[in-house]
């Protein structure tokens, strides 16, 4: 075959040793270096989940499958690079090896199944400003509602929920919060995770959940609330003894999903006498690549 297509699988980045972490903090800053306070407080972070987060072998074993079922269904029709937003491979790099490799054009899909333009945005941007009209870039835009992603989610929420000791385990589906003015700029980032929350809901067959957020930047800016945290201390121990999360805007094991909720958020539901449970990260799950790469094929070579 001729011709074969790129496919960029984009992913936030982390830091692959200690020593990079405050490389890392500046340019997640913007090139701002951290108060030493600041520093500390993320190594203690990633001190409670083991030292460093695990999304670097995550991301690369999603990679790797992705390119393994693109390979299968279409033998040499795709060439596929993982990039990052904050760590190596940059995206720029990402763009560069396609490129050398010869593709004809680049689609781009961000490891996160919610899509705002100051998140998931700013991924295309790069790779389209990378790209710089050499070939052409299509992006993939939120893609929540692919079939058999609501379901694959779905039979996680009931294995966990079946897991808890009680009948009245409330659900809580979360995504990682934006500025408040996400909402304001017309975006509908908010009424995805509405929309999905409910979908993964009435599959789930639940009759108690709640959508929330997580993981809001230290700034003075509003964030997208009500913050899981909030939403869990303000839960009756009473009539609620079990929470699940569902981190519905996450597709790994990282910091966000290990540290946030299992550390984080478990300590705030100690302290009210809740026992937060949380779902199966997707990981490397093959039904949950082979999602993502029929998303890929569907983009090509008509529909783009």
């Amino acid at each position: 075959m001729s011709e074969r297509t790129g496919v960029l699988v984009l992913s936030y980045g982390t830091p692959r040793s200690r020593d990079e972490i405050e490389g890392y903090y500046t340019r997640i800053r913007r090139g701002r270096p951290p108060s030493h306070e600041q520093l500390a407080d993320l190594v203690r972070r990633y001190d409670a989940i083991g030292g460093l987060s695990p999304l670097n072998e995550r991301t690369a074993d999603q990679v790797a499958g992705i390119a393994r079922k693109l390979e299968l269904d279409s033998p040499g029709r795709f060439v596929v690079a993982g990039a990052t937003k904050y760590a190596e491979p940059s995206i720029e790099e990402g763009v560069e090896r396609l490129l050398d490799a010869g593709v004809s054009d680049i689609v781009g899909i961000a490891l996160a199944p919610l899509s705002a333009t100051m998140s998931t945005g700013q991924y295309h941007d790069r790779a389209r400003a990378a790209i710089d009209g050499r070939v052409a870039y299509h992006e993939v835009w939120s893609w929540w509602q692919e079939p058999l992603f609501v379901p694959l989610l779905a039979a996680r929420v009931r294995r966990a929920v079946a897991e808890t000791p009680t009948a009245t385990t409330v659900v809580l589906f979360t995504a990682h919060a934006l500025p408040a003015r996400v909402v304001a700029d017309g975006e509908d980032y908010a009424d995805q995770l509405g929309a999905a929350a409910a979908e993964i809901a009435k599959v789930a067959g639940l009759d108690h959940c709640l959508v929330c957020w997580q993981s809001a930047g230290r700034t003075q800016e509003q964030w997208l609330g009500p913050d899981i945290l909030e939403v869990i201390r303000s839960l009756d121990p009473a009539a609620t003894t079990d929470v699940v999360v569902c981190p519905v805007g996450f597709v790994s094991d990282h910091l966000e999903v290990l540290y946030d909720v299992d550390v984080e958020a478990a300590a705030v539901g100690a302290e009210r006498g809740i026992q937060v449970h949380r779902t199966e990260s997707l990981n490397a799950d093959p039904a949950f690549l082979s999602i993502l790469a029929r998303r890929i094929e569907r983009m090509e070579p008509y529909g783009w």
